[in-house]
This record gives structure tokens, sequence and C-alpha cells, in this order.
């Protein structure tokens, strides 16, 4: 068996994580109180990738429930799948990390670490073969961003042949919580460049613009963008979850989508997405799934995909159909709109196709992408970030839990780096000459445009800032 260890970290996580929980217990035939109920042997096959089996063949999610405050803990245990956790697996402080970045990561976090990673010992000792851990945060608070990364950065160096997946929900303009989100997400961006294998970037913004625009809700609740995010983790994990014909793991995933270690953060999307009225008018075919789950407004990350290029593509697809048929409408995509995909990695769309569907629907699509248009949300943060870092606006926070300005200049420089290298490749062409000597620094046969120094993106940084103002 293929074990995932499942963490959920902060209000936000522990709300979308639980929801998760949610559907794919209900996709596995297990009720409330972890007892199976279901109706074909394929739900339990490869139950063991996220259940445990307790004694009196009750399934036990392989979930810890992390916070800094009993809050959320609270209102989870209350509620109707709050039986189905194990007691010991819910984790939290006393005093919050009140939107802190560095609570969460230096003092009160650090105070909690060590007792979750007791946990996460504990739950891994009793996998025969772990395959990874999954992270399910946000990256605007103090929490889920703080002792989140914490927690990462952590399991990496007990665990560094696994891989680490996160679910990270990304601050947006328009639905901003708290003011200092942009500091949070930069300091927690810094971290996940370096310690996550696949980052899937959830934004609440898409998220609201999905609900006005497609499901037609005019007054969308958190209930209902979690709902959106559960159908995502729930079609990603598909292919883990049950035998299709043609299965994909985690690394498996990772090796096919990321072609570079840095350029890991993935924009999902789901089809099919319709308004509850107008379910009964649209047919839902093979090619109707594929032209939706490629559609700019089935995205859930806040930026368009037009703007960028596909690096590579995942597809899994769920339900009865015919795997030809997938293929060709696969391809006929890519064909027609190939200057969106880059022409250097070949063949770089991957089809996942499962027979279950998910609960109340024939069948439905997830995709996963790897576009250099995600440098926006980048972009977008670090715009923000400089403007109150230039004033040293709300640093004292910072600093009085122990931190240093330099770590700031880091974590910015980081991600501007980022978006450069986003930037590089998506202007790069499989005709491009390298073989020009001052163009391939000798030791890693690689374009001298990664190695610009940060300097450079400094002084870059600089006269942007000063021909802005």
């Amino acid at each position: 068996m293929r074990e995932i260890v499942h963490l959920q970290i902060g209000q936000c996580g522990n709300q979308i994580g639980s929801k998760f929980w949610e559907v794919i217990s209900e996709e596995h035939g297990i009720n409330s109180t972890g007892t199976y109920e279901g109706d074909t042997d394929l739900q339990l096959q490869r139950i063991n990738v996220y259940f445990n089996e307790a004694h009196g063949g009750k399934y036990v999610p392989r979930a810890l429930l992390v916070d800094l405050e009993p809050g959320t803990m609270d209102s989870v245990r209350s509620s109707h799948i709050g039986q189905l956790f194990r007691p010991d697996n819910f984790i939290h402080g006393n005093s919050g990390a009140g939107n802190n970045w560095a609570k969460g990561h230096y003092t009160e976090g650090a105070e909690l670490v060590e007792q979750v990673l007791d946990r996460v010992r504990n739950e891994a000792e009793s996998c025969d073969c772990l395959q990874g851990f999954q992270f399910v945060h946000s990256l605007g608070g103090g929490t889920g961003s703080g002792m989140g990364t914490l927690i990462i950065n952590k399991i990496r160096e007990e665990y560094p042949d696994r891989i680490m997946n996160s679910f990270s929900v990304m601050p947006s303009p328009k639905v901003s919580d708290t003011v200092v989100e942009p500091y949070n997400a930069t300091l927690s961006v810094h971290q996940l460049i370096e310690n996550t294998d696949e980052t899937f970037c959830i934004d609440n913004e898409a998220l609201y613009d999905i609900c006005f625009r497609t499901l037609k809700l005019t007054t969308p609740t958190y209930g209902d963008l979690n709902h959106l995010v559960s159908l995502t983790m729930s079609g990603v994990t598909t292919s883990l979850r049950f035998p299709g014909q043609l299965n994909a793991d985690l690394r498996k995933l990772a090796v096919n989508m990321v072609p570079f270690p840095r350029l890991h953060f993935f924009m999902p999307g789901f089809a099919p997405l319709t308004a509850r009225g107008s379910q009964q008018y649209s047919a839902l075919t093979v090619p109707e799934l594929t032209q939706q789950m490629f559609d700019a407004r089935n995205m859930m990350t806040a930026c368009d995909p037009r703007r960028g290029r596909y690096l590579t593509v995942a597809g899994i697809f769920r339900g009865r159909m015919s795997t030809k048929e997938v293929d060709e409408q696969m391809l006929a995509i890519q064909q027609k709109n190939s200057n969106y995909f880059v022409d250097w990695i070949p063949h770089n769309v991957k089809v996942v196709v499962c027979d279950i569907p998910p609960r109340g629907l024939k069948m439905a699509s997830t995709f996963i992408g790897n576009n250099t248009a995600i440098q926006e949300i980048f972009k977008r943060i670090g715009e923000q970030f400089s403007l109150m870092f230039r004033r040293k606006a709300f640093l004292h926070w910072y600093t009085g839990e122990g931190m240093d300005e330099l770590e700031f200049t880091e974590a910015e420089s980081n991600m501007n780096d980022l978006v450069s290298e986003y930037q590089q490749y998506q202007d790069a062409t499989a005709d491009m000459d390298y073989d020009a000597e001052d163009e391939v620094t000798e030791e890693e046969g690689l374009p001298s445009i990664v190695h610009s120094t940060q300097a450079e993106i400094k002084t870059e940084a600089v006269a942007e800032t000063s021909d802005s103002e």
C-alpha cells in the first residue's frame, strides 16, 4: 500500500481539510462513524492510502489536525464527521498566532511542533510504504503559513525522500482577511519554493468568481468555496485512491509535472461546473469536459492561463468513458492551442482515467496545470509586500518575535527570482541557439539568465519602484 499522511493546519486548513474528508469518506462508502457502508469492492481496494483500519472494521483517517487555538478544533469535533478522526490527532495550542507568521514559525508554533512531529512519526511508522505527506493550509494567516512551513521543514529533514505535497490557499487582493497577508505569504512562499515537491495554489478570488459567474450563487459562503476546493482535492487524489486504467501516484505526478525543481506551483481546475438550474441543458461528454477544464473560468487560481504558457498539464478523467476519446480530445486541444504550450517539452500533457465518478455526477475531470502565468500571483503579492516593506510598516510585530529584517529581504528576492524564472521559460523557444559560449555557464549548462544575481534583480525592482513613484 502507498500511504499518505494528511496534515491540516490553521483555521482555513482545518475547514478545507474537514470538507475533503467528508467528500472522500462518502466516495469510499464510509459513514460519519467510520463504518463501511459502500456497495462496491473498488471502494475498499486502495482505502489504505488515506485510512487506517482500526479494530472492529472501523476506518480512521490518517490525518493530523493542528491549530494554535482550540476554536477550530472544537467546531470540527462537533461537526457531523467529528467522530471520524482519532482524538489523539487533534493538536492545538491555546494562544493563537494572531495572523503573525513569526509567531507560527518561531515562537508559539515552535513550542507545539515537537508534539506534531511525534504524531507524524506515529502515523508514518504504522505505514507499510509511506508515499508522502499532504498539507492543507492558507498562506495569509499566522498558523497555516508560519507553523505550516515550520512543520514542512521539519518533516522534510526527517523524511527527505518522501513526496511533499501542499494545497495552499493564496491570499487574493479582492478577498483580503488581514493587512499583513503579503508579509505572511511572501515568507511562506520563500519556504515552499525550497521544501515542497508540488504545491496546488488555490485562490479565494478565483473561487468567488466561479461561484458568481458559473454557479450563479449570489451570496457565496465559505462553505461553497470549501466545497469547490474539496471537489478539486478529491479529483487530484483520485488516481491515488482508486484503481484506474492509468495509475498515477504522487511521485509520478511530480516527475511528469515539474520540469525544474523550483517551478512546482500548479493551477488546479475542475469540470463540469454548472449552475444548479442549467444542469439538464448540457450534455456531459468527453469533448465538453475537455473544453471546460481548459477554460480560464474554471481555474481555481486567479490568473489567466492565456497570459502564460503551459510547461506541463495533467488531466484526471473520472467516469465510464473511452480512453481513446479522451486521448483524441486532449491531443486536439493541444494542436488547436499549440502556442499556449511550450514547444521544447514534447507531449507535455498527461492523462489519467479512472472508472469511478464523483458522487452525483456521471463523469468529471480535474485539471492540473503548470503554467508560467502563475507568476502573476507572486508578482501581485510581491508588489503589496514591497509597498509595506519599504516603509517598514507592521514590521515590529515580526522583529518583536525575534525575526531579522534580512529574512524579509531574502524572502522577497527569492520570490522575485521565481517570477523571473517563470518569465524566462515562458519566453524560451525550442530553436533558441544555446551554442553561444556567453549564453551557457560551464558547470550547469543552463542559460546564464538563471544565475542573474540577486543584486541585479534588486536594482531592477528598485528602478521599477522609482519609476512608479
